[in-house]
């Protein structure tokens, strides 16, 4: 099998002349000329000895530069100490070819940091700084071929997180027979298949090492759907939409993940671009606004661009298609079902002009271009949920200035005085935004919590955290909430914000697709 078709090989350096050979063929003509200029004005050497002599040291020269001129003709190199064969050019695969235990362009890279990273992002040749986008008037920076640093870096990873699983199960049995036959596996193919109780640990152990997360409390209520022999488009989004089904339990949201089928050295994962399962389209206006989510305009276009069509009167609230990719089927769209996509109508308590806003949001937040990494293992189609904080959906998704952008609107309907800052209208219409969300998933049964109560169970967290000898790592810009924060107790206080693993990562090629609908994993 060639190079894919993306990926441009590595150019072919061309070596200089050994040092000598210039300096000897000169040498050696000028021998040779005068030993046959001395026969001809008649030297005294024998002629015969004179002869051969002129005669060796001719063909010697000619022997040292047509070694020469070999040596330096374009595409020709030799190997340096340390490089291979294959890497100097000769019949084996180049690197970057697919070949038992190697990895495709695409596959898990190495690790880094505490997990694997993509080898193109935002701080090397190639990427846009502010996405971490390949250029598209650039060739991709080739991905190195795995070597046994990579294949040490899985079993270092896979040794740890064996031992963090049995000694927080010790009914699992004995660590020394699994991690033995977990790094003989390792040695035969690269990678190594979790037992379901590993990857049911796993993927709890992910949820409770994610920094970002204030709801954590309830790590071992994950239900974790086991679907790692699911690995086409049709099927993944199939699944997807069980997950959404399921999950929403008639309103009483329950955590759940379901993991698709890993990466592994000879075969790369299936890819989900959405940021979630359920995002709503963003329209381009001829005003320059957006119509729907102004986050998404990008990543519509490019749907629309590749045969999605939007209602034929688009809304502010138009659900988005499902793109799954994989290696042999490229990028699909799926339509969501409508028994998949659960929804709540937003209205205030207090304010009844509000629930003629239109307003409404989706009842499960199922984050879906998150790579899952467990003990070296990648799960790159891995969407998982909780439930819904009101401030994410009240004082961001609604509320932001790059989003729906609603404080205005509403401030104006509300009768306050916009005319400077200092009336803090801003604020008080925010808090009204707000309080309609809780009201409105209350009244409709759906599970949601405000940001003062999930402060305070984030806090019981950290404390049964500690109790059991372990680190809870918190990124305090995610952890207090974008509303009153000063208010909430995991506010005045530090954190650890070390990177654990397992845990989710979001890569700056699976954002990219998520934003702005491309370039594929697979080309």
């Amino acid at each position: 099998m060639g190079l894919p078709a993306h990926q441009a090989p590595a150019p072919v350096r061309r070596l200089p002349a050994r040092p000598l050979a210039r300096p000897l063929a000169a040498l050696g003509l000028a021998v040779a000329a005068g030993v046959v200029g001395a026969l001809g004005l008649g030297g005294d050497l024998p002629t015969v000895v004179a002869i051969a002599l002129g005669a060796a040291i001719l063909f010697l020269a000619v022997g040292i530069c047509v070694a020469y001129a070999i040596e330096a003709r374009p595409g020709t190199q030799r190997p340096q100490p340390g490089e291979s064969r294959a890497q100097a050019g000769d019949s084996r695969p180049p690197a970057g070819e697919p070949r038992l235990g190697s990895r495709r362009r695409g596959a898990r890279s190495r690790l880094q940091g505490g997990g694997p990273r993509l080898q193109v992002d935002a701080e090397q040749p190639g990427g846009d700084r502010r996405t971490g986008c390949p250029v598209s008037s650039g060739a991709p920076v080739p991905e190195p071929a795995p070597d046994v640093a990579d294949v040490e870096a899985v079993r270092a990873a896979a040794k740890e997180f064996l031992e963090l699983f049995h000694a927080e199960n010790p009914r699992a049995g004995r660590l020394e027979p699994r991690l033995a036959a977990v790094m003989q596996e390792i040695d035969l193919t690269g990678t190594y298949w979790h037992t379901a109780d590993e990857l049911t640990f796993g993927a709890r152990v992910a949820w409770r090492n994610n920094k970002r997360c204030i709801g954590r409390l309830y790590w071992r209520s994950l239900q974790v759907r086991d679907l790692r022999t699911v690995s086409d488009a049709g099927s993944v989004a199939a699944h997807c939409f069980d997950h959404l089904r399921s999950a929403h339990n008639g309103g009483k949201i329950r955590p759940m993940i379901s993991v698709f089928a890993p990466e592994t050295p000879n075969r790369p994962a299936p890819r989900i671009w959405n940021e979630q399962l359920i995002r709503y389209a963003g329209y381009e206006q001829p005003n320059g606004r957006s119509l729907g989510d102004p986050r998404y305009r990008a990543f519509t276009t490019k749907l629309i661009q590749r045969g999605w069509r939007p209602p034929d009167r688009p809304g502010a609230f138009d659900v988005l298609p499902l793109v799954v990719e994989t290696v042999d089927e490229g990028p699909r769209m799926f339509q969501l079902p409508g028994d998949a996509v659960q929804e709540v109508p937003l209205e205030h308590p207090e304010l009844p002009w509000f629930a003629g806003l239109g307003l409404r949001w989706h009842a499960v937040p199922v984050i879906s271009n998150n790579r899952l990494d467990i003990g070296g293992v990648s799960y790159p189609a891995a969407p998982f949920n909780g439930w819904y904080m009101g401030t994410e959906i009240g004082a961001r998704n609604l509320a932001d200035s790059d989003r729906y952008d609603l404080v205005p609107q509403v401030a104006e309907r509300m009768g306050l005085d916009t005319s400077h800052e200092a009336t803090l209208w801003r604020d008080q219409a925010l808090v009204e935004i707000n309080r309609a969300v809780l009201h409105s998933f209350n009244l409709n049964g759906v599970t949601v919590s405000d940001h003062h109560t999930e402060s305070r169970r984030f806090l019981i967290h950290l404390e049964k955290e500690e109790r059991a000898g372990r680190e809870c790592p918190a990124d305090w810009s995610w952890i207090v909430p974008p509303l009153s924060g000063s208010q909430t107790p995991v506010f005045h206080r530090y954190y650890d914000a070390k990177t654990q693993v397992p845990n989710f990562f979001t890569d700056p090629g699976a954002t990219c697709r998520s934003l702005h609908g491309g370039p594929p994993a697979f080309s």
